[in-house]
């Protein structure tokens, strides 16, 4: 397994959070009337940018924190899993933003610590295994709304999102998605709605440079990242 971080979202807050996918695209050149075809030939990447995020000079915990993911990363080489807050399109079952709970094993134990396993408000699992590459799947709702259309979710870090829907049987819901599957999904899997992650590296090598300002007590450094997808390359090709 390669060696990841993850992002201390919660310490250092971006105040917005760009998430997009860029996809390829190939021209077939200008036509007499001057429109250009333009033929999508892949399903692209992610590219997320964090703008203004949130760091006072009182707080040590956030220079701290920010240094060592830095140091860890390592400029563009280092693995960080980014959070991509998705809750204005998440298919909550009430219609609107649900936390997710605490609640003990069907036994009513818990952790050794004492703490409860964290249920997440959103539940929906593949039917029927995803093999790498697909560009479809088919979803099963368990606790959701009756809407899987423009919805983001991740699994093991790897970030999707639908498209409209291809057909819908019963609670059975088989849609497009981007970009292409990056590791196979076995049937059943539980999928990440409620905080969906993506596997980034940094889009530039010194994307982590921060001031420190002795007259405002603070700063609000923007950091972008990439979709690391020659993880994904690799992973396929058996190398990790």
């Amino acid at each position: 397994m390669a060696d990841m971080i993850h992002w201390p979202f919660c310490l250092l807050t971006p105040q917005q959070v760009q998430a997009n996918v860029v996809a390829f695209t190939r021209s077939g050149g200008k036509s007499l009337g001057g429109i250009e075809p333009v033929t999508r030939t892949d399903l692209g990447y992610w590219a997320i940018d964090y703008s203004g995020v949130v760091m006072q000079n009182k707080q040590r915990d956030q220079w701290n924190s920010w240094q060592a993911v830095r140091q860890k990363l390592g400029g563009r080489s280092g693995l960080v899993i980014v959070r991509v807050p998705s809750s204005l399109s998440a298919p909550y079952a009430s219609g609107h933003f649900e936390a997710s709970g605490s609640v003990p094993y069907d036994d009513d134990s818990d952790f050794d610590d004492d703490t409860e396993f964290e249920q997440s408000a959103i539940s929906v699992v593949t039917d029927g295994t995803t093999p790498i590459g697909a560009t479809t799947i088919r979803l099963r709702i368990i606790n959701a709304s009756a809407n899987l259309a423009g919805v983001r979710f991740s699994f093991n870090h790897a970030l999707y999102e639908t498209g409209p829907a291809i057909s819908i049987d019963g609670d059975v819901w088989t849609v497009p998605i981007s970009p292409t599957v990056r590791e196979l999904i076995p049937a059943g899997s539980d999928l990440e709605f409620d905080r969906p992650t993506c596997l980034c590296h940094l889009a530039e090598d010194r994307g982590m440079d921060v001031t420190q300002d002795a007259i405002t007590k603070g700063t609000r450094p923007n950091v972008s990242f990439i979709e690391a997808t020659d993880y994904w390359n690799q992973l396929a090709l058996g190398l990790l």
